[in-house]
């Protein structure tokens, strides 16, 4: 998910351990008697910027905005981008690029102020934390929009909506342009507003944005040699030798996976003779284990509840219902080998190797796979958990939909007032405490001015209406309505994540899919399936683009890195996000395009999970038959309503003395998660990731505070870039499905 892990389906809490876990104890302290430059603990206030290091010198524009820091950080986005189109198709998990950024900037252009000094004009020269800030403003742009490609639009060729992703790059490329430049340029009045006008007194704190800038600073302080802290080094040194070992470790385990990559246990116990047909019974449901450093990475940062849920939620879904399901006849699954083929006798017949993945089903209502049974519960618990959280959180709710009103009424003061009329009763409503005001370190000429954002906004909302209109038959209503929309979740996903830290990119996906369901009640079914993902995407990608984006301001406001030159960042990553991302998600589906057909083998490899998430809702909103199995309907919406129950008490009964418990209940979106994915390696991956992290911190805290993010984020990117050059090998003719062995894999299928 970094400021979250985003799957389309579970936002996990990543704890970047004593940054984060230090700026989220300092948002939750009493804000209401802090001394100008420290809060009563001695800590930092989190509302302030950071006090300049002495030892560190002072930074000029010419030396924060350079050629060398929008580079680096578009090219260190880049690579997240690419590893997030492989993670979001293979998992639907996507992370963000902000710490990733940060460290490995640090480490590149460190060695280059250091290597090339003063002399050369491009590379050299020092290399301070508001340039620093630049580098993870432009990765963080870069690495952005990859959501889309993971989700509604694959969902849109899976149903038939669109053609060919080669064939269609211009019509993607007019969808990502208007999709980061709405969500940047709207984004760009709500730095003020979030983090000067309101911050204090909604106490948001944005922890894993704090987090980074506590580790820019951190990796900037000075030893008395002058050198980098040996700290930093380490820190660097870890990330880059573990990104380029899991790069190639990937790469190397696609050509022998059932050795190097995926080891089946139970195929194995069945062919050598011992508990034949419980063994082959388990390795049908995939009880595997896989060595995935991106899942083992991203166990160790969200700890143990996250990981045992989903892990737990995979044991629920395809090793008790999935069985039982099939055992009363209720979902049935397809042999792997039919009468005739060599393996067929050796593999237990037409009992034997079986598949229960296929979305190929005739009559899904009434003769349904277990995943396409279980799809529903899964989604229903996701969408049900992340409303009921938001539903508790209803204060926040309601402080949002206040900002939105007092974000307009301010910008309705500021242009009476600059026409010279005011008006005395927006005055009232858009005056702010004084207590609660934070003071801008930007001067008045590092601002982003009205004129250069108001323009471009309104062109962009014109345009994104002709794109819509032309290139995906929306009416101008419904485009409207997601744009609108767009709005909406924007507000409340940028208030979340600034108060928990938490984005609520499912609920707003969802949210947005519903109304869209109901505003094209009537309409063809195609014609609504079409409106409701496209439009749903546009609502949910301004949202996630929004909220990355002041996530970067609240960087630079700590650093006090001028939000100008962050601004020209964020447009620079942007372009290269734009084309990236859908250049990226058409290489992998030339690579494997049995991802955009569901009807497909079962073994691909990419399920998709959020895709399917995003079609099930598409499906079932527009379609007037509602293709779900009676009992799978049944138990969603009983799982749902538990779902919600138990985050009611999470909330309103495990509170005080008897908070310390909530660490026991289970996290209903990694649950759900792990119902739609039927792949069950990867919660196991994160568990082993999870008890890791617990282990080491235990063992040697020192060390896991200093390295655990840097060595999970090496795993995490490496992997993702990985699968990005296993899709380029493919495509050229050399790639593990052409020169890779299936030696340990069950009935010698390629696998992994």
């Amino acid at each position: 998910m970094a400021q979250r892990a985003v799957p389309e389906g579970v936002e996990v809490e990543q704890s970047y351990q004593q940054y984060e876990e230090k700026a989220v104890n300092i948002g939750e302290q009493d804000q209401s008697d802090v001394d100008e430059k420290e809060a009563p603990s001695g800590e930092l206030d989190p509302f302030i910027p950071f006090e300049d290091e002495p030892g560190i010198p002072l930074e000029t524009h010419a030396q924060i905005l350079r050629v060398r820091a929008v580079l680096v950080g578009c090219c260190l986005g880049g690579l997240v981008n690419a590893s997030n189109v492989y993670l979001g198709l293979k998992t639907g998990w996507t992370f963000s690029a902000n710490l990733f950024g940060a460290i490995f900037g640090f480490a590149i252009l460190k060695s280059c102020a250091k290597t090339f000094g003063e002399n050369f004009p491009i590379l050299g020269g020092s290399f301070g934390p508001k340039e620093n800030a630049i580098v993870q403003t432009a990765a963080t742009a870069a690495g952005g929009l990859g959501g889309i490609f993971v989700s509604a639009i694959p969902a849109l060729y899976q149903l038939k909506l669109l053609d060919d992703p080669q064939k269609d790059f211009p019509r993607l490329l007019t969808f990502t342009i208007v999709s980061a430049y709405y969500g940047l340029l709207f984004a760009t009045p709500l730095r003020k507003f979030f983090i000067l006008h309101v911050a204090r007194e909604l106490k948001l704190v944005f922890p894993s944005a704090t987090a980074t800038a506590m580790t820019i600073r951190s990796m900037h302080s000075l030893t008395a040699e002058g050198g980098a802290s040996d700290g930093a080094k380490r820190k660097t040194r870890a990330l880059a030798w573990v990104f380029l070992f899991c790069i190639t470790f990937r790469v190397g385990a696609s050509y022998a996976p059932g050795i190097l990559w995926d080891w089946h246990f139970f195929s194995w116990f069945y062919q050598w003779g011992h508990y034949g047909n419980y063994a082959l019974a388990i390795e049908n449901w995939g009880w595997i284990f896989e060595f995935t450093p991106a899942f083992i990475g991203s166990g160790m940062l969200v700890g143990l509840n996250p990981a045992i849920s989903f892990f737990s939620g995979g044991v629920l879904a395809w090793g008790i219902i999935g069985p039982a399901l099939v055992h009363q006849g209720m979902a049935h699954g397809v042999a792997l080998f039919k009468p005739g083929d060599p393996e067929y006798a050796h593999w237990g017949g037409e009992h034997g190797l079986m598949s229960f993945w296929s979305f190929n089903l005739k009559d899904p209502k009434h003769h349904p796979s277990p995943r396409y049974w279980l799809l529903w519960p899964g989604v229903m618990l996701m969408i049900c958990t992340s409303f009921a959280e938001l539903g508790v959180q209803y204060r926040l709710v309601w402080f949002a939909l206040k900002s939105v009103y007092k974000a307009l009424a301010m910008g309705l003061n500021s242009a009476t007032k600059a026409a010279g009329r005011p008006i005395a009763a927006l005055e009232r409503q858009t005056a702010v405490k004084e207590e609660s005001l934070v003071k801008d370190p930007a001067p008045e000429e590092d601002q982003v001015k009205l004129w250069q954002w108001g323009p471009p906004l309104i062109i962009v909302i014109i345009a994104t209406c002709v794109v819509l209109g032309l290139q995906y038959h929306l009416n101008i209503g419904t485009s409207i309505l997601a744009i609108f929309l767009g709005f909406m979740f924007s507000f409340l996903a940028i208030q979340c994540t600034g108060a928990t830290d938490t984005t609520p990119l499912t609920a707003a996906a969802k949210a947005s899919q519903l109304i869209l369901g109901a505003a094209t009640h009537g309409h063809a079914v195609d014609v609504a399936q079409r409106m409701n993902l496209v439009g749903g995407a546009i609502a949910s990608g301004a949202a996630s683009q929004s909220t990355d984006l002041v996530v970067d301001f609240r960087v630079g406001f700590l650093l006090k890195t001028p939000p100008k030159l962050q601004w020209y960042a964020q447009i620079i990553g942007s372009i290269v996000a734009m084309f990236l991302s859908p250049g990226i998600f058409i290489l992998f589906m030339k690579a494997y395009p049995c991802v955009l057909d569901i009807e497909s083998d079962a073994h691909c490899a990419f399920q998709a999970p959020s895709v399917a998430a995003w079609r099930a809702v598409a499906t079932a909103v527009t379609d007037p038959t509602f293709p779900v199995p009676n009992s799978s309907g049944i138990f969603s919406i009983v799982f749902g309503i538990f779902s919600i129950v138990v985050v009611l008490l999470r909330h309103n009964f495990l509170n005080g003395e008897r908070e310390k418990y909530r660490i026991y209940v289970p996290n209903f979106m990694a649950v759900g998660l792990a119902f739609v994915l039927p792949q069950t390696q990867y919660g196991t991956a994160m568990l082993t990731g999870s008890l890791i992290a617990f282990f080491w911190a235990k063992k040697n805290p020192a060390s896991f505070d200093l390295l655990c993010y840097a060595v999970a984020a090496g795993m995490i990117a490496g992997e993702g870039l990985g699968g990005v050059v296993n899709a380029i090998l493919e495509i050229a003719g050399v790639g593990s499905s052409t020169h890779g062995s299936a030696v340990g894999c069950p009935g010698n299928v390629f696998c992994g």
